[in-house]
């Protein structure tokens, strides 16, 4: 094999691989990253047997087409330090040579014939949806997946397609995010659902290189697909019962507050200054246009903030640990967002744009 390519590109390709690529494994084959040259595409094939990529680089020289499987986090290093503008990968025997000018590293080969089959996107049945929609679903609800032992279909995303809206869903237990987007379904079997692992949703929006480029996305029984304009990801999906998230969500309450999300973000983390680990709460005291966050510890102090909102009910109190609330508010797109809620030991239940919904469950408290 021996190919001329692009260098900005080949190391473009080699981090985002490195990003699926383990730096040590119980398999030592996928430590490396295999190329396929032919015609005029360099393809780069990286996985950790759980989450896989195809990376496509065209406008390449391909003098001898074939296959090699290298070390790919000591190839993307010595790549990302070279100067020179092209790249010669060339194999001979069981040696690759990278070369650039008068720079050359020379990397020891695997037979190729040891490397993992990846599967190819062959778009049966895919939807299609703007890139910058897909990341940013993800963006609003992945952060709310579990992270902890247990409950392993918690350590995903639950992806929902129903009719002609692509659905979201994550949750630990004590927050629960959803996001929605219209898409156009009609090749894909309606009420599909698939629990994504958090790691292979990250994949798919790091393979996204422009918002506005169009991808697909596709469901199968045991993986879920995304092709873009480069590269094609694979997640293996996660095997369990996702919680019954509908039910989650409160339909009816009784108190409504509106609030600037900008000056509600603020007085969160000036109050949270004050609280420490072991009693990480806010509590939020609500009266006709008024908002009163009050927050303490027996170790630091105790701070109080207010804030003008427009509040319907009858006065109430609710306290939330700030750290979920701010991850919320995060991801808002709206200037003025929503909290609904009936008791102060019922969900709080956050609008914070167009198809997005946070619940985080309150926090006990004594004063």
């Amino acid at each position: 094999m021996k190919v001329i390519c692009d260098r900005e590109k080949l190391r473009e390709g080699l981090a985002l691989a490195n990003n699926v690529i383990p730096a040590k494994s119980t398999k030592p084959v996928v430590e490396n990253v295999c190329l396929v040259a032919t015609d005029n595409a360099l393809e780069l094939v990286g996985t950790d047997m759980e989450v896989s990529l195809r990376y496509c680089i065209d406008d390449v020289k391909v003098e001898d087409p074939g296959t090699a499987v290298i070390p790919a986090r000591v190839a993307f290093d010595f790549v990302r330090d070279l100067s020179g503008e092209t790249i010669t990968l060339e194999i001979k025997g069981s040696t690759c040579t990278i070369k650039s000018g008068a720079d050359t590293c020379e990397l020891v080969t695997v037979d190729p014939d040891e490397f993992p089959v990846v599967a190819r996107f062959d778009g049966e049945n895919a939807i299609t949806m703007q890139g910058g929609s897909f990341a940013k679903l993800v963006e609003q609800t992945a952060f709310a997946a579990a992270r902890e032992p247990g409950r392993y279909a918690m350590h995903g995303v639950l992806a929902e397609l129903e009719g002609d809206t692509l659905r979201m869903i994550a949750t630990d237990g004590r927050r629960l995010a959803l996001s929605e987007t219209p898409v156009d379904g009609s090749g894909c079997e309606a009420g599909t659902q698939s629990i994504v692992p958090t790691r292979g949703m990250q994949m798919f929006c790091r393979a996204i290189s422009d918002p506005l480029d169009q991808v697909q996305l596709q469901f199968g029984e045991t993986k879920v697909g995304l092709k873009t304009k480069n590269a094609e990801v694979f997640a293996r999906l996660i095997d369990g019962e996702f919680p019954r998230y509908a039910a989650v969500i409160p339909s009816e309450t009784t108190r409504h507050m509106e609030a600037d999300r900008v000056l509600l973000a603020k007085k969160l983390r000036l109050v949270a200054n004050v609280t420490g680990d072991e009693a990480r709460a806010v509590k939020l005291k609500m009266t006709k246009n008024q908002l009163e966050v009050f927050g303490q510890s027996a170790g630091r102090g105790e701070a109080t903030a207010h804030m003008e909102v427009d509040y319907k009910g009858d006065d109430a109190e609710i306290a939330f640990n700030p750290d979920y609330v701010l991850d919320g508010l995060k991801n808002c797109t709206l200037d003025t967002l929503s909290l609904e809620f009936t008791e102060h030991t019922s969900p709080g239940k956050f609008q914070l744009g167009e198809g997005y919904v946070y619940v985080v469950m309150p926090i006990t408290v004594d004063v």
